[in-house]
């Protein structure tokens, strides 16, 4: 069979033509997938970095999700410690009201009025103020002696005696001092009580003087005046000048003063609900999990930040804490003395309470402060790992992703070449034509 003969135009015509249909193959080919690299052969240098880095964002991308949940177990916990920190609040509201009713019940004694209603009409002073200006020593026979426009008036104390005596016993606790008698006063005597921190006095205004337990223990107090200060605080162990002020020198000696309901009812009835808040904390602890890890029963938390293993990982561990009543030293509430329980008729192991429940919000502040401190760090990372993962797709499409308005323009300028390419393909089989006709 013979082979046709071209000729050179329409050769030349013809190859353009074809190169055009190509190279418009190619540029519809980019437009259609959005790439201008679509194999390593289009460009072996981008495709294989821009694979690198679309795999380094999509293994990024799927830590997003284990930094997520551990966010998510951190804010639990977080939450968690909130619940119990109310919890121990109430818990000290509990207390609070359990001491408000241990102070309307504490050891109290008023003795007998030291200032009459004549001594007021005759200095023009009240029964208060007389009795506190009275001095404790009298100044000759050791009898007590009335207030005048000119004179204060005594309490008569023993007279030729140079220091009165002060001692205290409530509970476990004694209290004794001795200072001097010289000119000394029912306000001296307030005073020097008043600095005990076991007991509180003050003189009302019918002028007697009150003494008050600080506690809830029996209190004794003994006064009592001698040559010095040993014998003064020897005598006050016998109450011997008690009577001077309207009080008994058993109310030293004996079994002293005792409060009134020393067994409250109302404290009894906290004490369940005390107990009750506290069973609340471990409840609550038991259900601060998230998606089986519990940072308040002592679970640990692992976040990982990067794709890499070993000593190139890099990642976020968190022990938690066990979390409970017992853990954060609060004791169960009893209504007896017991070692290692807080007796709720006793205001020393109220005092104890209230310390211990100060302690475990110390406890749970710092604890709180680490968790969020942790969160931050967990967020921090994945607010980076979003944008870093972000940052490499956009390098990986920058080095294969077409320019749709480059490609475009490329196409129709293509077309365009094509039309005039079959234009001159067409020319160049009309001259060949003519050639034929001359045979005509």
């Amino acid at each position: 069979m013979a082979s046709t003969i071209l000729s050179s135009g329409v050769r030349n015509n013809l190859l353009t033509l074809q190169q055009t249909t190509a190279q418009q193959s190619v540029i519809q080919n980019r437009l259609a997938t959005g790439k201008k690299v679509n194999s390593a052969i289009d460009n072996p240098v981008n495709y294989f970095t821009a694979l690198s880095l679309n795999d380094r964002s999509s293994q990024l991308t799927g830590l997003l999700d284990g930094i997520s949940n551990g966010i998510q177990t951190i804010q639990t916990a977080s939450k968690g410690i909130d619940g119990i920190t109310k919890l121990v609040q109430s818990l000290q509201s509990t207390v609070k009201q359990a001491q408000a009713d241990a102070a309307q019940n504490r050891p109290t004694k008023a003795g007998t009025a030291l200032a009459t209603a004549t001594e007021a009409a005759v200095t023009s002073k009240s029964l208060k103020d007389i009795a506190l200006d009275k001095k404790l020593v009298d100044d000759n026979a050791g009898v007590a002696n009335d207030a005048t426009a000119t004179y204060s008036g005594n309490v008569g104390m023993t007279a030729g005696s140079t220091d009165v005596g002060i001692s205290i016993v409530a509970g476990s606790t004694t209290y004794e001092i001795s200072f001097s008698a010289a000119n000394a006063t029912m306000r001296d005597l307030v005073n020097e009580i008043n600095k005990s921190g076991i007991a509180t006095a003050f003189v009302d205004e019918k002028g007697q003087l009150n003494v008050k337990g600080a506690g809830s223990e029996p209190l004794q107090v003994g006064i009592g005046v001698g040559a010095g200060g040993a014998a003064a605080i020897t005598a006050a162990q016998g109450g011997t000048s008690n009577t001077a002020v309207g009080f008994a020198a058993a109310d030293r000696t004996g079994a002293g003063i005792a409060g009134t309901n020393i067994t409250s009812a109302v404290r009894s009835n906290l004490i369940d609900q005390f107990n009750d808040l506290r069973n609340k904390i471990d409840d609550l602890a038991k259900d601060s999990s998230y998606n089986g890890i519990n940072l308040l029963t002592g679970d640990r938390l692992s976040i990982q930040f990067n794709e890499k293993t070993g000593k190139n990982q890099t990642k976020l561990d968190i022990q938690g804490s066990n979390i409970t009543s017992d853990n954060l030293g609060i004791p169960r509430a009893i209504n007896t003395q017991l070692a290692g329980f807080i007796n709720f008729q006793n205001d020393g192991d109220l005092d104890k309470a209230t310390a211990a429940l100060t302690g475990a919000l110390t406890s749970l502040k710092s604890l709180a402060s680490t968790l969020g401190s942790n969160l931050s760090v967990a967020q921090t990372r994945q607010d980076f790992t979003k944008e870093l993962a972000n940052v490499l797709t956009t390098g990986a499409g920058n080095l294969v992703l077409a320019d749709p308005n480059e490609e475009g323009a490329s196409l129709l300028a293509l077309n365009t070449r094509q039309q005039l390419s079959q234009t001159a393909l067409s020319l160049a089989n009309q001259a060949d034509q003519g050639v034929l006709r001359l045979f005509g």
